[in-house]
């Protein structure tokens, strides 16, 4: 089915039916007890019409916007479909946010209601809707609610939404024709959702992606990107909540055709895919990084022949990935060797995601470019994309018969990429899908691009909408980047870097990505803007801290944040100092402390899509960070 610049959110999935799959075929599945259920089209379709004529009963009218708070699941398919095709606008809110944050963000949207997907959620919404005046229903997805609603005295209507779905059964025929005309009269410039964004810093901003924007990233990924079918079976576990899981799994899913799984949890994840066995998945690159590291253990840890048989494999699947990516053909030899370190090695952790995978979409964050290759020794072919919620969000994509690794890929087709020198506002040079050449080099500068894909703006905040698209069109991302054999290459965030006292810029990305090629540092968090030299706040792997010092997990629960054990301080710094090799003097760490535990959202140290809040961060630990420049300073006295 060719998707067009006319589409809409709620065409997509009635097209299926139409032109791709019969009503009664399986679209998602959710698991239930101890199995994976199938779900038609039918039913999805069904409950989102009974719902939307609930909708209707309750003078939910086009435009408005309606609330979601609940972790990736059918309900949240049946309910964006249902608000979709009345022309109202989602806003999905992470549900790992503060009570401050959600009800900021209840109150700027102006949220009517809300889909609410656990019982602590829901004490978290009836502790704050007295403070939300435009909330009129909460509308718990599960049915035994009653006894945690029984002492809540307030206006707002608490509803489950099985309740919501019987109630709309018994209006859905006297409400079909309206619900029918408000579908087709849903524009392509019509909002489809606003996704607050609360970056590193600041307040959140509701960015606002239209129907164009959705259907649009769309068409050209898959334009990109042909090989995703009808018959693909994607996992779904990054949250719905963010632009990436929503466009790169749940609406390539409703416009081609292919099915969803939910991944129970994250903890749950690797039991899951063994049971769906998914062809397709949109993972950061935190879960890649965790696979390697899981998987080069086992390969190494029991040493003799089985660690020499695992390394042996990683090695001939090296030689034989760098021919193929070459354009060439691999001799017959190494053929062989490659079958029997598939058969020996890959096959087995393979197994481990099912069995099926024919590739994995990356985005979120940069790829390292060590773990890419790992997959690619393996045979798993990972596509990185990039983008941002500002952009629907997808900007380029790797594309399937060509792999740069540590690039981000080809331009989409119909979206201009430039680079504008952060300084002067040179634009550099400006690429398209068209102008594409896989020998074209570029200087360094900010990324900045112009297309269909770009958001109408920021929610009631129109001086920072002028701040991200100047009067030219263009949309000026934050990040740095260049063209590297055809490719966006990132850099950087230009408010990530750091500026050192004697003036030279540091770009910490690219230099957090070494250290983390060591199996023993979990997370890094680079510092220097304004000092001498670059220190760094390091979380060691507590997994492998535990293996190597025979910690317990009372060991985590200690008062002190951070670490003071001169055995594990020196265990960290062997591998600060084998790393440091591979980079320039100014961007070695001179000195670290060892958190004890990671930055999380919880703590308020990370945005939702994992990235560290650095002002938060040097704020919240500046004693810490100050003692160990003094100390590094007394060290050379």
């Amino acid at each position: 089915m060719q998707l067009t610049d006319k589409a809409t959110i709620p065409q997509l999935l009635r097209n299926v039916v139409k032109y791709i799959h019969p009503e009664t075929d399986t679209f998602m599945f959710e698991k239930v007890k101890d199995t994976y259920v199938p779900i038609t089209y039918k039913e999805t379709l069904d409950k989102a019409d009974r719902i939307s004529s609930y909708f209707l009963d309750n003078e939910i009218k086009k435009g408005d916007r309606i609330g979601f708070i609940v972790e990736n699941c059918p309900e949240y398919v049946f309910y964006d479909q249902a608000l979709q095709q009345l022309g109202c606008i989602n806003v999905s809110i992470y549900p790992t946010l503060s009570d401050d944050d959600v009800e900021y963000i209840i109150n700027d949207a102006q949220i009517k209601m809300i889909l609410v997907g656990t019982h602590f959620l829901l004490k978290k919404l009836i502790k704050i809707a007295p403070n939300c005046p435009t909330l009129t229903h909460i509308i718990p997805k599960f049915e035994d609610y009653k006894k945690i609603a029984e002492s809540y005295n307030g206006s707002v209507k608490i509803i489950c939404l099985d309740e919501v779905i019987a109630g709309g059964d018994k209006t859905v025929e006297h409400n079909r024709a309206t619900i029918n005309r408000m579908r087709d009269e849903v524009r392509p410039q019509d909002l489809s959702s606003l996704i607050y964004t609360s970056g590193t810093t600041g307040t959140p901003k509701g960015v606002m992606l239209s129907h164009l924007n959705f259907c649009h990233n769309v068409k050209v990924s898959l334009i990109q990107i042909p090989h995703i079918t009808s018959e693909e079976t994607f996992l779904s576990f990054l949250p719905l909540s963010h632009v990436f899981e929503r466009t790169a799994t749940y609406h390539i899913c409703i416009a081609q055709g292919s099915k969803i799984a939910f991944a129970q949890s994250l903890e749950l994840l690797g039991k899951n895919m063994m049971e769906v066995k998914p062809t397709v998945m949109s993972v950061v690159p935190r879960l890649l990084e965790k696979i390697n590291e899981k998987a080069m253990k086992n390969g190494t840890s029991a040493g003799g022949l089985k660690s020499k048989i695992f390394l042996w494999a990683i090695d001939t699947g090296s030689k034989y990935r760098n021919i193929v990516e070459a354009g060439k053909t691999p001799g017959m030899l190494l053929s062989m060797q490659r079958n029997i370190a598939e058969k020996l090695v890959f096959s087995k952790i393979k197994e481990k995601t099912g069995g099926n995978l024919k590739f994995i979409i990356s985005g979120g964050a940069a790829l390292p470019q060590n773990i890419g290759e790992f997959f690619g020794n393996l045979g798993i072919k990972v596509l990185e994309g990039y983008g941002l919620t500002e952009t629907s969000p997808v900007m380029a994509v790797t594309e399937f018969t060509r792999q740069v690794y540590g690039t981000v890929g080809r331009v989409l087709p119909e979206i201009t990429i430039a680079i504008q020198d952060a300084d002067t506002k040179r634009i550099i040079t400006e690429q398209t899908h068209e102008t594409f050449d896989p020998n074209f080099e570029s200087e360094e500068g900010e990324i900045i691009l112009r297309g269909n894909n770009v958001m109408q703006g920021y929610w009631n905040k129109p001086e920072d909408t002028a701040n991200a698209i100047d009067k030219y069109g263009w949309l000026h991302t934050g990040d740095v980047g260049k063209f590297y054999k055809g490719n966006l290459k990132i850099t950087d965030r230009i408010k990530n870097m750091l500026v050192n006292s004697y003036g030279k810029n540091v770009y910490p990305t690219p230099i957090e990505n070494t250290y983390l090629q060591s199996n023993r540092i979990d997370q890094i968090f680079l510092l220097g803007d304004k000092r001498e030299y670059i220190t760094a706040i390091i979380v060691p792997s507590k997994e492998n801290m535990m293996e190597q010092f025979g910690l317990t997990e009372a060991y985590f629960q200690e008062n002190d944040l951070f670490i003071s054990d001169e055995n594990i301080v020196n265990w960290v710094n062997e591998h600060i100092r084998k790393y440091s090799s591979e980079l320039a003097k100014f961007e070695r760490i001179k000195g670290f402390i060892l958190k004890r535990n990671p930055f999380t959202i919880e703590d308020g140290e990370m945005t939702p899509t994992l990235k560290i809040k650095r002002r938060i961060v040097e704020k919240k630990f500046a004693t810490e960070i100050d003692a160990m420049y003094e100390m590094e300073e007394m060290s050379e006295l």
